[in-house]
């Protein structure tokens, strides 16, 4: 499993955009910075990924450190995902990102075709 690591850019402007990429991969994260979540959880919260792309995109993050995966013996067993400290670090990360995409939709006119930005709704209350 240490395969994919060894393939990440050794230039960092590189590295992270690598490390985050794919369609799925903010989202997931984003809804593990409330805490640990079951895999049913997430399905339920973000209802447009097939379980088959929200495992995948679960164990790459595992592989770069954003995700902890932890399973419980227990009948039936128990998995619970929770961003590591280092995924933890990307919340500042995303909300830049999610504001950039604001602005440029805005500036392109684009606002009506935009989607919500749940990281920044998420951080209104905060």
């Amino acid at each position: 499993m240490t395969e994919p690591i060894k393939r990440l850019p050794m230039r960092p402007a590189e590295r992270a955009p690598r490390v985050i990429s794919g369609r799925w991969k903010a989202i997931v994260l984003y809804h593990l910075f409330d805490g640990p979540k079951r895999l049913s959880e997430l399905r339920r919260a973000i209802p447009e990924i097939s379980q088959k792309v929200l495992v995948q995109q679960l164990r790459e993050m595992e592989e770069h450190g954003l995700v902890h995966r932890e399973v419980f013996r227990q009948v039936p067993p128990r998995v619970d995902y929770s961003a590591t400290q280092l995924g933890l670090s990307l919340e500042p990360v995303l909300r830049a990102l999610c504001e950039w995409g604001q602005h440029h939709a805005a500036e392109l006119n684009e606002l009506d075709r935009l989607a919500d930005c749940a990281l920044i709704v998420s951080g209104q209350g905060d």
